[in-house]
């Protein structure tokens, strides 16, 4: 009775991991490391393996901290002080009109590439989230939990059978034997603070990972275990970990060694993307891949779409004053920046027009920059006195984190070198 009761609690606990995943696995996993692997070859998996480590303490903070504390991580900042708090605030602000643009002109492009109706991405832009909003005020969190469950098993699946597939024809011969383009120049080390930035999904997520969690425990009424947190977090950023490392082996096989290269169009993208699959798995499958490849990117622009509402609505609605009046506060400060910011991404896609991977770039690099000061928030948090001391990371772990730090301060000084 005892291990059924451990493992009902288990499964009623997950879904938080799931929504890092799928917001994970999108702009990352679909352009970055497929770029990273064609452009640049085996030697990307070393950086994709740094970023994994180097982000996942402060990652794994996030569910830490709520499963000690039963609050958010901002609240977390506001109780360290006034420099944590505004300065998340900033960095949210100054990178999500950016992030909810760049992950939204990928998947207008694959939604162009499926149905064919000929329409710009702008305009595909303003439907998909058009579409998001509806069915986030509609179906609200639980059927934001549902869908992604399905949605990043089918993923994984399909792009695992593509690069078993595609690791055994001529192309990949091709690839094994070339050798590979030198990283050690400015814009090979600026390839790869950007691929870093989001591989395989940015720290501020950890923010967005402990608001779900909350949401996940006020709809089945059950705090989490830590254990349980804790695998529901590692069954996510594993899964978002892997499957960075297999888009990136597929781009290596198929497309590294060849005159192909991606282009600067998001459309067009989209329809080498799908060619990559049909290449290796034969012409069967482009309509299944591109199925899979759209609904994967609807569901990071789903999670980004639903993340910074809440994000926003809790910088000014802390945990600690909720009563029944500030909670109906924060729903309509969700619902105005659930208008307001997709609106404000579509004006920059506007004027941005097709050039969809200096965006994506530009938003990356943006997210690592940040990364070292959420980091340091994140430690400060769960080693602090807010966290019990049976809670908090051993003394190893500590310094692992620390290690962990120290090589996330000296990748953003490497980028702004490369700027110089």
């Amino acid at each position: 009775m005892e291990i059924k009761s451990k493992y009902a609690s288990l499964l009623q606990t997950l879904g938080p991991g799931f929504l890092l995943a799928g917001a994970a696995i999108g702009v990352s996993h679909l352009v970055q490391a497929t770029r990273a692997g064609a452009d640049y070859g085996l030697i990307m998996i070393v950086f994709l393996a740094l970023a994994c480590i180097s982000k996942y303490p402060f990652l794994e903070f996030g569910p830490r901290y709520f499963a000690a504390t039963g609050k958010n991580l901002i609240s977390g900042y506001k109780a360290l002080g006034k420099f944590p708090f505004y300065s998340c605030m900033v960095i949210t602000i100054g990178t999500m009109f950016v992030i909810q643009a760049s992950v939204t002109v990928v998947t207008a492009g694959l939604a162009e590439q499926l149905f064919g109706f000929g329409l710009s991405a702008f305009v595909w832009s303003i439907i998909i989230l058009a579409f998001c909003i509806a069915l986030l005020l509609i179906g609200k969190y639980p059927g934001l939990d549902l869908s992604m469950k399905t949605i990043v098993s089918f993923l994984a699946v399909v792009t695992l059978v593509a690069v078993l597939m595609s690791a055994n024809t001529e192309a990949a011969v091709t690839a094994v034997n070339r050798k590979p383009p030198s990283v050690w120049n400015r814009a090979g080390l600026a390839f790869i603070i950007s691929f870093m930035g989001w591989m395989p999904i940015p720290i501020d997520a950890s923010i967005w990972h402990s608001i779900w969690a909350k949401a996940k425990s006020a709809q089945n009424g059950l705090m989490p275990r830590k254990k349980n947190a804790f695998i529901d977090f590692n069954v996510g950023y594993l899964s978002a970990a892997v499957m960075g490392l297999l888009f990136l082996l597929l781009g290596f096989f198929v497309m590294f060694g060849t005159e192909q290269h991606f282009a600067n169009n998001s459309i067009i993208f989209s329809a080498q993307l799908i060619e990559l699959y049909g290449q290796t798995l034969g012409e069967w499958s482009k309509f299944i891949i591109s199925v899979a490849a759209f609904v994967t990117m609807l569901s990071t622009t789903l999670t980004v779409t639903d993340a910074y509402p809440r994000v926003f609505s809790e910088f000014l609605f802390s945990e600690e004053t909720e009563t029944t009046i500030s909670v109906t506060k924060k729903w309509n400060v969700y619902w105005i920046c659930i208008l307001i910011v997709p609106t404000l991404a579509l004006f920059i896609l506007f004027f941005m027009g097709t050039s969809f991977t200096r965006l994506i770039d530009f938003a990356t690099a943006l997210s690592f920059l940040s990364a070292p000061f959420l980091a340091w928030f994140n430690y400060k948090l769960v080693t602090g006195n807010q966290v019990a001391e049976k809670d908090k990371p051993g003394k190893y772990y500590r310094a692992f984190s620390l290690f962990c730090f120290g090589m996330l301060v000296i990748f953003t000084f490497i980028y702004l070198y490369t700027l110089v």
